[in-house]
């Protein structure tokens, strides 16, 4: 081994990379945003979570429990004046944690006769963001004891030592907090969202490399017919593999959609465009199929991070989870989430489905100028 040899060898590639803009900005930013995002941004500490609160007491003893939770950071209350109210926001996705204080909560808290029962309050969470609902659990359990025993003692002066207020838990949608099914629906819109941009950019490219989508474009075909002569057919594929999954993950693993399966179906379907129509604009913005590669690759890392795939979005700050808006597997993933865990119908996804279709309308009416330009 001649060690000139090596030494120009290595020099020669040093020069490439350090001349090559992209592949720097790439080598630099993604070790630091990776160490930001999962340092800070996805952190599991349970903190400033919506918390709905119907309390049927609303007695100084009931305010002082609610305010302490407030207090502490951890949750955010949101008074409802009925139970009914209160689990439908549970049920829509807009609080995941729940705290109802019963009508005699006072009364059970000063009552002084041995023996007698203590003061309960009940907890309804989320079950479907399995991730999410047993921390949430713990620090409401940790947080009712501590304020419970400091209330108890106050009305009970004489209070035997462990006295406090218990708390009876239920779990919607997914009773046993199996992480399963909240993978599962959320591993559609990371298989969608990546490999349908991935299979798209990089076999464009090549056609383009190819001079056969030149080709195409001289010809009497419109940028329309051009634009669903690409996606149409791959899109059907896409969609197989929906189905495909649908099935394995119900016989396998157990998991089935707990929605209508044709209006799942038809949701992933329009989200399969969607994202084929981004594999077109990156194969537009990129000279290789290298290049499309890594575009897509770094597509991937907010879209595994903060999409809500693998890490619940309420648990972000505030500025993080308005970014996460901006990325269409976000609204994907919560409308799979919600048809599969929860049963939810169009009428009641209703907001997610505009914000779905706003995003395919801007992004296929880009792909579309995007060969026109090149036509």
């Amino acid at each position: 081994m001649s060690w000139r040899r090596l030494r120009t060898l290595l020099r020669r590639e040093m020069l490439a990379t350090y001349r090559d803009p992209f592949t720097m900005s790439i080598l630099v930013a993604v070790p630091l945003c990776a160490l930001l995002l999962f340092g800070f941004v996805l952190s599991t500490t349970v903190k400033h979570m919506a918390l709905g609160v119907h309390d049927a007491s609303d007695t100084p003893a009931s305010r002082r429990l609610v305010a302490d939770l407030s207090a502490s950071g951890t949750f955010d209350p949101r008074r409802f004046a009925t139970r009914e109210a209160l689990e439908r926001a549970l049920v829509s996705g807009k609080v995941s944690t729940a705290l109802v204080i019963p009508p005699d909560f006072a009364r059970q808290l000063g009552d002084p006769t041995p023996g007698s029962a203590r003061p309960q309050v009940q907890v309804l969470y989320d079950g479907g963001e399995a991730p999410l609902a047993g921390n949430a659990e713990a620090f409401l359990r940790a947080l009712v004891a501590s304020t419970g025993a400091e209330l108890v003692e106050g009305e009970r002066p004489r209070a035997s030592r462990g006295a406090g207020i218990d708390v009876v838990t239920r779990a919607l949608f997914n009773p046993t907090l199996d992480g399963v099914p909240f993978m599962v629906s959320g591993t559609f819109g990371f298989v969608l969202s990546f490999l349908t941009t991935l299979i798209t950019a990089v076999s464009i490219v090549n056609e383009r490399q190819a001079g056969t989508f030149d080709q195409l474009q001289v010809t009497p075909a419109t940028a329309v017919e051009i634009l669903l002569g690409k996606i149409l057919p791959l899109g059907a594929v896409f969609v197989v593999d929906v189905i495909l999954m649908m099935l394995i993950g119900g016989v396998v693993l157990r998991v089935w959609p707990q929605g209508n399966i044709l209006f799942f179906v038809s949701v992933s379907a329009f989200y399969v465009l969607v994202s084929l129509a981004l594999g077109l604009i990156f194969s537009a913005t990129s000279a290789t199929p290298a290049e499309a590669v890594q575009k897509t690759v770094l597509f991937s890392i907010p879209l595994v991070q903060l999409s809500g795939f693998a890490f619940p979005i309420r648990n972000m700050p505030a500025i993080v989870r308005w970014l996460t808006e901006l990325l269409p597997a976000t609204h994907y993933i919560r409308l799979s989430r919600a048809i599969y865990l929860r049963g939810a119908g169009p009428l009641t996804l209703l907001p997610e489905l505009g914000f779905l279709v706003l995003f395919g309308v801007i992004l296929i009416g880009y792909a579309l100028r995007t060969i026109e330009a090149r036509g």
